[in-house]
């Protein structure tokens, strides 16, 4: 398959765009906002790393898992229910070695033109990522041929915090747009993946480019921690008694809980907001 990778984006920035191009936004949404699971199976990289096969997925044989009540979506490496020698060295079982690099894609797609020909932004927030160096995860659009024979993308790293990724689509509305997470690495048998991480989603709305700028004085800093700290623990934002807006629901879950507190805490002292 032929990839034209247009930019390696840092996070947070958005691509430049041509001034014509009208915009989409697109935000992560829950297990019932339509997810789709790709897996791309690789030779493991001392075996020549050479290609297997490409195959839809399940999104739980992903290894993707939602909780809607917390507004989350965690993403564990790959875990295959197979003890085949083919998966596993010697064979699946608690301690054995993964034998395939796994390429995991969990993803949304959109093939009716609609988001042809603009640009395509995808926002949302990263709440924790502690994968080890065993397991990569990035964060991306693309923007497939009608035959899905080449595609343009673009592809930021997986880290805290909110995110923005933006590409602009071709004028063609046969092609496929998508856009979703991938994580990389060898298999893991399910019993073993706890030591090597996981990464964790918000499934609400997109925050903001400066969250925990509670008062929009344009700081981050102890005039805003002073209004999350009198927020916290808020556990129904739509309890009319409660502020308006919500404001310290940073990941738009209704609740001001722990999962909020991560993403204050990771941009408290962000002196000058973007």
């Amino acid at each position: 398959m032929q990839v034209r990778s247009l930019q390696l984006l840092a996070l947070g920035v958005v691509a430049g765009a041509a001034l014509s191009a009208q915009a989409a936004v697109v935000g992560v949404g829950d297990s019932s906002a339509g997810w789709l699971g790709y897996m791309n199976v690789f030779e493991l990289p001392e075996n020549g790393g050479g290609y297997v096969f490409g195959s839809p997925w399940g999104v739980d044989g992903l290894r993707a898992e939602f909780n809607d009540g917390a507004g989350t979506l965690t993403l564990y490496p790959n875990s295959v229910d197979d003890p085949n020698p083919f998966w596993y060295i010697p064979e699946g079982g608690p301690g054995s070695t993964g034998n395939k690099w796994m390429d995991a894609n969990c993803y949304h797609e959109v093939s009716d033109g609609t988001l042809s020909g603009v640009v395509v932004t995808f926002e949302g927030t990263v709440i924790s990522n502690d994968f080890t160096s065993a397991h990569t995860a990035t964060i991306w659009v693309k923007d497939f041929a009608p035959d899905y024979s080449s595609h343009n993308e673009m592809i930021i790293p997986l880290v805290p915090g909110p995110f923005s990724v933006s590409l602009e689509t071709e004028p063609d509305p046969a092609r496929h747009v998508q856009w979703g997470f991938t994580v990389v690495g060898a298999n893991v048998w399910i019993t073993d993946v706890g030591p090597y991480g996981n990464a964790v989603i918000a499934t609400g709305g997109a925050v903001d480019t400066c969250p925990g700028d509670l008062n929009d004085d344009g700081f981050v800093d102890d005039a805003d921690f002073v209004i999350f700290a009198g927020a916290y623990n808020i556990l129904d934002c739509s309890d009319p008694s409660m502020p308006a807006g919500c404001p310290a629901d940073l990941n738009d879950d209704t609740f001001v809980d722990d999962a909020d507190f991560v993403i204050f805490a990771a941009a408290y002292n962000e002196l000058v907001c973007p």
